[in-house]
């Protein structure tokens, strides 16, 4: 079959700036991360030194401010360079996002000393950041997380175990989401608190095995009497709650962005299979039914991207986006998985088969369903900002 290169996105930036920032983006993805993006998810090896490049390059800070060593870009860039970064692997995608996620709460709730301290390091200094708030028996339910901290002196000690945790046993700092209160406190008597990944105590188990994202360890964590100082208390105690909805908040915006990076592979991988594969003397392409799949798919894409940039203008602006960032998450993510998996059926009995990536694209797609709020989840949220809380 001959070769149709897929041509890059054609994308609305604000400046020239950002403009040289995604080329540079485009430009790691195409030579550091996806020549090696098949072979590294089927051995399951997470790409490390590719973070440290990342990092040495600024973009793991991209949204923070440059006074810490951030990248002052607005979300709507941050949000382009993440598309690209899934675009080439999601792994990698999923992986930055993630870790912008982990540095929300120190960034946006931490004082002064603390940000100068810690901030320069998280953004810039080859570090790798995880965010702790799921827990075994409470997921959706994130109110009803049960990992301790106790006031101790000067110091909290933290016991319990959380879940699901991307980066969990790599990350050199967590962001943790822990009960300060106590019983009955609910989601007033949580407190954020900023553990280093080495800290006595903290361990991590075994990585879950997963239909997707191979090379990307998820894990449980165990704190076994962590112990850190009052210092690393992120906000007031009982505002963790806050933090953590605020930070998720932006991070749906990333996984929305992933999801049509994910996206946008699958349909440039249908498109040139379908135009250099001949059945009955002829380009498949030319067929009505499998023009109007590439047609679909291709306006699910750009209907995704635009509304997550809508979005993301939103949050630039300093408005309220919560609302949006769900329809975001829900609608991209749900678009990847449709998308991913016409890809599959448009390659037909090659799409099943690892020797193409789009089998890899549909198992991707299926997690970005689920993490950050399950789909579902932002349907309630959606339903809440239009008709007011559920009656009790």
């Amino acid at each position: 079959m001959p070769d149709r290169a897929a041509q890059p996105v054609d994308r609305q930036l604000p400046t020239e700036e950002a403009r040289d920032l995604i080329s540079l983006v485009r430009e790691i993805a195409q030579r550091e991360i996806a020549p090696h993006a098949a072979e590294e998810e089927d051995a399951g090896r997470f790409p490390r030194e590719l973070f440290g490049l990342l990092s040495e390059s600024g973009l793991l800070g991209l949204p923070y401010d440059a006074e810490h060593g951030g990248g002052d870009q607005p979300y709507e860039v941050y949000l382009q360079a993440l598309e690209e970064l899934a675009m080439a692997r999601l792994t990698v995608g999923l992986g930055a996002s993630v870790h912008t996620l982990a540095c929300h709460a120190l960034a946006n709730y931490g004082t002064k000393e603390q940000q100068v301290e810690h901030l320069p390091a998280m953004l810039g200094g080859r570090l790798l950041g995880a965010y702790c708030l799921s827990e075994p028996s409470s997921g959706s339910d994130a109110a009803s997380l049960r990992t301790k901290a106790v006031r101790d002196g000067g110091d909290w000690v933290i016991s319990g175990t959380k879940a699901w945790i991307t980066h969990g046993g790599i990350a050199d700092f967590y962001t943790v989401m822990a009960r300060t209160g106590g019983e009955g406190s609910g989601s007033r008597g949580i407190t954020a608190f900023l553990v280093p990944g080495d800290a006595e105590g903290l361990s991590a188990a075994a990585p879950e095995k997963k239909m997707g994202m191979k090379g990307s360890p998820t894990a449980q964590l165990h704190f076994d009497g962590v112990r850190v100082a009052d210092s690393r208390r992120i906000g007031e105690e009982g505002q963790g709650f806050a933090i953590a909805l605020s930070a998720l908040d932006s991070g749906r915006l990333g996984i929305a962005a992933c999801a049509i990076g994910v996206a946008q592979a699958a349909l440039d991988e249908a498109v040139a299979y379908a135009t250099g594969r001949q059945q009955f003397g002829r380009p498949i392409s030319d067929f009505q039914g499998l023009r109007f799949m590439l047609a679909d798919m291709a306006t699910q894409v750009e209907a995704g991207r635009a509304l997550y940039l809508s979005a993301a203008r939103l949050r630039d602006a300093g408005r309220p986006f919560s609302k949006q960032a769900a329809m975001a998450k829900l609608l991209c993510t749900d678009a990847a998985m449709k998308v991913t998996t016409d890809a599959v059926q448009i390659l037909g009995g090659y799409g099943y088969t690892a020797d193409f990536p789009a089998e890899r694209y549909m198992r991707e797609a299926k997690v970005l369903q689920i993490v950050e709020g399950t789909n579902q989840i932002q349907r309630m949220v959606i339903a809440r900002h239009l008709a007011g809380p559920e009656s009790r």
